[in-house]
């Protein structure tokens, strides 16, 4: 592969990490159409990178969430049960639907999250000044204290993200995300790294997979990886300097690109 190429995958890889560092997503939705649409990877080969990367913009974004108390571990595990659930149901779904109909459904939800995310940019973002978990805001430069509400809801909306996941090879982190920060009311830096933590157990899961079958190309995937290390350093840095009304606004708008991209899929422009 050309230089020019290689340095191109450090590249997306980089975007990829910055962003799903920054809003808990994991980067399969910056890694998957670049591989498919500008170099020409198969669906299977892009997916095996994707989850690749992915386990390293969890492992980089994680470690930086865990050692500052911003991930809740507890909630992670306990939404993951569901997401799993989800997953092994829809694969058995999708068999019996149409992938258009499934894309639109995914779409029509994306962006009724993002216009939800949007509005609430300037509430309280689920604050609890009396709120039993808390973590360390390094933009305010105060603790930030939580409640986590409806929890039987957010494991029957896991259920359904994984489900959706499997289905339509979109992440389920932007599903999770919406659900625990409108749902649950986590704020919006627990919920991203709450779910950086959650996308790396299920990357990890799917990776084996493709490795015991022989599906990962090595080089693509190492080039990935090198640019997903340094955009998860990177994001974690930003997450420092962002208040969460602007973390909120332009999650939304990420959320609109997501569903813009299924319905262009539908229509075949991509």
């Amino acid at each position: 592969m050309e230089p020019i190429l290689l340095l191109g995958l450090i590249l997306v890889g980089l975007i990829a990490g910055v962003l799903g560092t920054l809003f808990g997503l994991g980067g399969g939705i910056i890694i998957i159409p670049c591989l498919t649409i500008i170099y020409g990877f198969g669906a299977t080969e892009a997916a095996a990178v994707s989850l690749i990367g992915i386990i390293a913009i969890s492992s980089g974004g994680t470690a930086f969430y865990l050692r500052n108390g911003i991930a809740n571990v507890r909630l992670g595990l306990f939404l993951e049960v569901g997401t799993t659930i989800g997953a092994a149901a829809g694969a058995l779904v999708a068999a019996y639907l149409d992938d258009w109909f499934l894309m639109l459904l995914f779409a029509a939800v994306m962006v009724f999250s993002a216009l939800r995310m949007f509005s609430s940019a300037g509430g309280t973002d689920g604050r609890n000044p009396d709120g039993k978990h808390s973590y360390h805001d390094f933009k305010e430069g105060t603790d930030v204290r939580y409640d986590i509400e409806h929890p039987k809801g957010g494991f029957a909306a896991c259920v359904a993200a994984g489900a959706v996941s499997s289905m339509t090879g979109v992440g389920g982190g932007v599903i999770k995300m919406p659900v625990m920060n409108l749902g649950m009311k986590v704020p919006i830096k627990a919920a991203a790294g709450t779910s950086s933590y959650m996308i790396g157990i299920t990357a990890f899961a799917g990776s084996v997979v493709y490795f015991l079958a022989g599906a990962v190309p090595y080089v693509a995937a190492a080039f990935v990886v090198l640019g997903a290390v340094i955009g998860a350093f990177v994001g974690t840095r930003v997450s420092k300097l962002m208040d969460f009304a602007s973390m909120k606004r332009y999650f939304s708008v990420l959320l609109l690109f997501v569903a813009a991209s299924m319905v262009l899929k539908v229509v075949g422009v991509l």
